[in-house]
């Protein structure tokens, strides 16, 4: 019997190795700062590309409720600004209008009607708060983020261009950015006018329009700040910060929502 134990715990790490190594989990992240003790150097300088801008590039994750999510985080570890983006305001509330605050009570008594839950694309902040990881590509005249969730992506021009006058409305909207020293501030509008920012749902309007301004302090951490500017939905622009880490040896995982899903008919009933 022993042996039959140790012939399917053979078996079973060796399946488990070979899926590891297909999706390259645990492979060597290169060009990581190391401490003299040769740990990876979170706190190192970050990098920079060719015409001196810091480097964005990388796989990021996000700050749990518990804890940094440092390492591949289960599903049940989401951030706060997850279920709320305005979880750090005063009050955890942003300046509602009057009939935006009742939507919101109306969208918290039916998480249902969550796009989420109905596995429709994620908008452009709730990439940032998203339980999936997302990596970024630096790239001449783009920046381009990649998220595992349902294969989806973003773009952010930063050739010039302006805002478009009269966009076609979007799930992520538009965006172009620029350098104003080592932050990338990032202007988005063109957005949708049901979309939601947090799982509490808060909304966001066609009206709406955001100014991220991402800096990287230092290899291994990501800041955030995101204004929300949208005059349909509140009586005043709104901000908050956000701390994301670096993720070394994974990669990006393909996760199609509603997959084999068999949840969704008990959150229905609840």
């Amino acid at each position: 019997m022993k042996n039959v134990v140790r012939q399917l715990t053979f078996v079973s790490a060796l399946l488990f190795s070979h899926a590891a190594l297909a999706q390259w989990l645990g492979y060597p992240t290169p060009g990581v700062p190391k401490t003299p003790d040769g740990k990876p150097d979170m706190n190192a300088p970050a990098p920079r590309t060719a015409d001196g801008k810091p480097d964005l590039s990388g796989m990021w994750g996000w700050i749990n409720i518990g804890a940094p999510c440092g390492a591949r985080c289960t599903d049940t570890q989401i951030s706060r600004e997850f279920i709320n983006l305005a979880a750090t305001l005063k009050g955890g509330n942003p300046p509602y209008q009057p009939w935006a605050e009742e939507l919101v009570k109306k969208r918290k008594a039916d998480q249902g009607a969550d796009p989420n839950v109905h596995c429709m694309p994620r908008d452009a902040p709730r990439i940032w708060t998203d339980d999936y990881y997302k990596r970024i590509f630096q790239v001449p005249g783009r920046l381009l983020i990649l998220t595992e969730r349902n294969m989806q992506y973003r773009q952010i021009f930063l050739d010039g261009r302006p805002m478009l006058d009269d966009p076609n409305p979007t799930w992520n909207g538009y965006s172009v950015g620029k350098w104003d020293g080592d932050t990338l501030v990032i202007q988005t509008s063109g957005f949708r006018d049901d979309l939601w920012l947090d799982a509490n749902g808060n909304p966001l309007t066609d009206k709406g329009k955001l100014t991220e301004k991402i800096r990287r302090p230092n290899f291994g951490t990501l800041e955030i700040e995101i204004t929300v500017d949208d005059p349909k939905a509140y009586t005043a622009p709104w901000t908050v910060t956000l701390k994301e880490p670096l993720i070394l040896d994974s990669e990006l995982i393909d996760y199609y929502c509603l997959e084999n899903e068999k949840d969704f008919v008990h959150m229905q009933k609840q």
